[in-house]
């Protein structure tokens, strides 16, 4: 290890669907957070691992903080705030191409509760706007920070989708991080299991093209996971048995399709994600159950996995 080693923990937070989970795989240069236009799609705390020449870093993204209506909504706050602790930095996602609102304040005024830690602004999607209209931005994050407590250590615009920024970022929130060695291997892109981020992946195909009711309703859980014996070597195949739960059986419906149409899109979409993921062949049997409320039920959170 080098001296002046750097290594530690930088939480992305913001609202739903503000460009977490597409700024942590940017980072990271690889997909370990799902991404879907649906907010609040994230409901782990996914760890990505950016390794640089004089640092590592461990992305945390997190779900987005909300007013909850359910338990489900309530447990992912929870886990919010408990990572914020946990941390040495937090950056905080304010997309370029949306006013800051009242979300926003909410969240600031609940990070300005924290003392003595570094909280960076980032601009995101800064792709998607003119340059008057970032200066504006980047002019309403300052003036978010004054009015809510929090002292930015920095504001940084970027675009995961173009890249833009991105090596400004990593240094930025580098240098905020205490000298240490490195947490995890080297090459390393997550410390997910591989089950959870299987289950990930089938549940971002799921929610792909269902109607907006669904998107909460849905839950994905790998049963079992294994090399299928009396394979050749040279010829492995991986079989995965999934359940994906939804609350009601009209969405078990949805989620179904036309004589099991859309159940067989999903599989199919999920497997090509899969197959790069583990490198190797896979069989995906998915199978559809109702969980009734499961979003609201303690017991049925505690089984899948919440």
């Amino acid at each position: 290890m080098s001296e002046g080693f750097r290594s530690g923990f930088a939480c992305f937070v913001g609202r739903p669907n503000v460009g977490k989970s597409t700024l942590t795989n940017a980072l990271v240069g690889d997909k370990v957070a799902i991404t879907s236009s649906r907010p609040q799609t994230t409901r782990h705390v996914i760890r990505g691992l950016l390794h640089a020449e004089t640092a590592q870093v461990v992305l945390v993204d997190t779900p987005g903080l909300h007013r909850p209506r359910t338990l489900l909504g309530e447990r992912l706050n929870d886990l919010v705030r408990t990572t914020w602790a946990e941390v040495d930095v937090i950056a905080v996602c304010l997309p370029a191409d949306e006013r800051i609102g009242p979300g926003d304040r909410f969240l600031l005024r609940e990070i300005a509760k924290l003392r003595r830690k570094p909280v960076m602004g980032v601009a995101t999607k800064i792709d998607l706007v003119s340059g008057d209209r970032l200066i504006e931005h980047l002019a309403d994050i300052a003036a978010l920070g004054a009015g809510t407590g929090v002292e930015w250590s920095q504001v940084v615009p970027v675009s995961a989708k173009s890249g833009e920024q991105l090596e400004v970022l990593t240094d930025l929130i580098t240098q905020e991080l205490p000298e240490g060695p490195p947490l995890y291997p080297e090459g390393d892109l997550t410390d997910e299991p591989e089950e959870t981020l299987v289950a990930e992946l089938i549940r971002e195909a799921a929610l792909e093209g269902v109607r907006d009711e669904l998107p909460h309703s849905l839950a994905v859980v790998v049963e079992e996971m294994g090399l299928r014996p009396d394979r050749p070597e040279d010829r492995p195949l991986i079989d995965i048995h999934a359940h994906v739960f939804v609350e009601r059986q009209s969405q078990k419906g949805i989620v179904i399709g036309s004589k099991g149409a859309r159940l067989r899109e999903i599989g199919e979409q999920s497997r090509t994600q899969i197959e790069r993921l583990l490198g190797t062949p896979v069989y995906l049997d998915l199978y559809v159950k109702v969980a009734k409320d499961w979003q609201r039920d303690p017991k049925q959170l505690r089984r899948l996995g919440f």
